[in-house]
């Protein structure tokens, strides 16, 4: 990031303690949400999400293999996270790897999806089609089953429970949504929560090296489960709105 000066950063900071940030909003407002999706023809599922000049793109990949000797009875995931270049980006890519391994389907043959992105994306799950596969059984413990993969018939994941994450970014007294690279840099830390449709906290994690006093961080979870309906709404609309687009395009 270019390094602000001084009557820059006074000027940042003190729009954030006046509740005028300096690109107009207020500490709890987002930036315009614009969401694409199938933009990866090659992908199961894939969207594109553009918040100001921040973009974020993500891929589902599904493939049928063989689970792990460890974990004979579950599928798996496999993230790679990808950030671009820049201060904090290397860490930022480990954080959001580490945070998104997840175990996910149980049974002797498994689906690993493996999600390239740069922040996990909800719209790009929406749009994740799976082939439905069927499995026969063999006729001996030597022989392998038999698989048959459908070009036709499609699984979707279900997302109405996949949560949303709120980040306020505390910078002096204040916390703000949504914050920008130069307000970033003000930041004494970060709280990220994970809320679900429910209003019910699903994680939360801290960067930064500053102690936040529970109290604070107790508001942060009332402000974050309050903005969490807000921001559901934006991309159950933004993500409806992309999918009718793909669907008129297949019709046209």
């Amino acid at each position: 990031m270019v390094g602000l000066s001084l009557g820059e950063k006074h000027f940042i900071k003190g729009g954030i303690d006046q509740n005028i940030r300096s690109d107009g909003r207020k500490r709890d407002y987002y930036r315009p949400i614009f969401v694409e999706t199938g933009v990866i023809p090659q992908a199961n599922g894939s969207a594109r999400v553009r918040m100001g000049a921040t973009e974020v793109i993500a891929s589902v990949k599904a493939e049928l293999g063989k689970p792990s000797a460890l974990h004979p009875d579950k599928g798996k995931v496999a993230i790679f996270v990808d950030c671009s270049a820049g201060r904090g980006g290397e860490e930022l890519s480990a954080e959001l790897s580490v945070a998104l391994e997840r175990c996910l389907l149980g049974g002797t043959s498994g689906t690993g999806a493996g999600i390239d992105l740069t922040s996990l994306i909800k719209a790009a799950l929406a749009n994740t089609a799976i082939p439905k596969v069927n499995i026969s059984a063999a006729a001996s413990a030597d022989e392998q089953p038999e698989v048959d993969i459908s070009d036709e018939e499609f699984l979707q994941f279900d997302t109405s429970a996949v949560p949303v994450i709120i980040t306020l970014t505390q910078v002096g007294r204040h916390y703000i949504v949504d914050a920008t690279s130069e307000e970033e840099s003000h930041m004494s830390s970060a709280v990220s929560i994970s809320v679900n449709r429910k209003g019910h906290i699903c994680g939360l994690t801290k960067r930064g090296g500053e102690g936040l006093d529970p109290s604070v961080v107790s508001d942060m979870i009332s402000v974050a489960q309050h903005l969490s309906e807000l921001l559901m709404s934006r991309l159950d609309s933004e993500i409806s709105a992309a999918e009718a687009e793909i669907g008129d395009d297949e019709e046209s």
